[in-house]
């Protein structure tokens, strides 16, 4: 008897043993703790990519650099165009990560007035009402004034664009750093309006032997310093989501549903307000070039494209890096499936409905015409991609709405943009 009776228990614990592993892994879906926590994995992952991309453009900033050719600035602006798919897609937790936000606008800031920082086209204009270093060209400019005080650039140095020139004088629109400042030196000006064609900068800019437009050595300068600035703002981020890094932290040390709120936070206002908003729909609305995101190298169509994506990421919990290594694990899905299995399957649907018209636009950026073409005034048919993408933002958000609702994460205000709330406003 004393032998079965030990059988008997052995085999109630295996069985509890044997149910408890088939129970812990739905568990561990459905943890909004292991949900938060993945997602601070999906976005170490995607800074770490973010970085090793933005490296690569750096070397080949320097080749190109070192032996100014036309295959060289080729390379630098392929490598730029690489690094942006990976960067795009972590943007996805922006506005709900206190840490990310204040670091964004050295990284992506947009639109920039390029005639602070280079030479421009007579069509530029020579001053704006809004901004004083409109032109002040600071690579032709070894000396300038900020505010009436005088500014020495006679060496062109990644803090002397972080510290003094980013933001000069108190305005936004003096960008000098980040994806956009070092696109513009790549690409130049695009002239074309809604025309095709990018922008067209000649790499003799940086030739010393037989310099266009003259202060090559000081292009050359400032180019090498928006790169290594770049590269070393990322290495920031990657740190910050490490174990024990601030914006890891943040999170750690609130609770889960604090965590589950930013996540939301995140999806929701970037479909909206910014992607759908101010990316997408005003440039619609006013039919111009000048407001498409990458307007020098006539990107924009990818970039919008990996937008979407990272809000895709951050719901399935997954993420894909450039080497093909996928990042998967507790996802706000689970989430929601728990609760409201149709929910779920519909906020899925919308999601994939949104890539589908992101994809659609992204060939015929690639394939028919620029997206500042689609955007242009008469172009009926360009027109309608851009406003079917941008519906089915809008149409996701709706259900990242639900979400909220369903998951109880309530207090959340999502970005929101004038040219869908209150389109009348942007022609005033």
């Amino acid at each position: 008897m004393k032998r079965r009776t030990e059988f008997t228990l052995t085999l109630a614990t295996a069985t509890a043993i044997t149910l408890a592993s088939l129970l812990l892994p739905a568990r561990a879906e459905t943890d909004p703790a292991a949900v938060v926590n993945n997602y601070a994995n999906l976005a170490l992952a995607g800074y770490s990519d973010a970085l090793a991309t933005a490296r690569a453009m750096d070397v080949a900033i320097d080749a190109f650099l070192a032996s100014p050719s036309q295959e060289g600035l080729d390379a630098a602006r392929q490598a730029w165009l690489a690094a942006r798919n990976p960067y795009q897609e972590t943007e996805a937790f922006r506005f709900g990560n206190p840490v990310v936000d204040d670091w964004e606008g050295r990284v992506n800031a947009w639109p920039l007035d390029e005639g602070l920082i280079d030479y421009v086209d007579a069509s530029y204009g020579t001053e704006s009402d809004e901004n004083p270093l409109y032109t002040a060209n600071v690579i032709a400019n070894p000396k300038f004034e900020i505010n009436g005080e005088q500014v020495d650039a006679s060496t062109i140095t990644p803090q002397f664009l972080a510290e003094t020139l980013q933001e000069a004088g108190g305005s936004e629109a003096n960008v000098a750093t980040g994806y956009h400042a070092i696109e513009f030196m790549l690409w130049g000006q695009d002239l074309n309006g809604t025309g095709p064609g990018a922008g067209a900068r000649p790499f003799t800019d940086y030739d010393t032997a037989n310099c266009t437009k003259g202060h090559c050595d000081r292009r050359a300068q400032y180019l090498a310093a928006a790169s290594d600035l770049l590269v070393a703002d990322l290495e920031e981020m990657v740190a910050n989501w490490q174990p024990g890094g601030a914006a890891r932290k943040a999170l750690e040390d609130a609770d889960a549903k604090t965590g589950v709120a930013v996540m939301l936070t995140g999806m929701g206002s970037l479909s909206y307000g910014e992607l759908a908003g101010e990316r997408m729909k005003l440039g619609l609305l006013l039919h111009d070039p000048e407001e498409e995101h990458d307007c020098f190298s006539d990107n924009t169509h990818n970039s919008h494209l990996h937008d979407a994506a990272g809000i895709r990421n951050v719901y399935l919990g997954e993420y894909t890096g450039t080497d093909g290594a996928v990042v998967k694990g507790a996802s706000l899905s689970a989430l929601v499936a728990e609760k409201d299995p149709a929910l779920d399957a519909e906020m899925r649907a919308k999601l994939d409905a949104t890539i589908e018209k992101m994809n659609a636009m992204a060939e015929r950026g690639k394939t028919i015409e620029a997206y500042d073409q689609m955007i242009g005034e008469g172009n009926d048919e360009g027109n309608a991609v851009v406003q079917a993408a941008i519906d089915a933002l809008i149409d996701q958000t709706r259900s990242i709405e639900r979400v909220i609702a369903a998951l109880d994460a309530g207090g959340i205000e999502l970005e929101g943009s004038d040219s869908l709330d209150n389109p009348d406003a942007i022609f005033q």
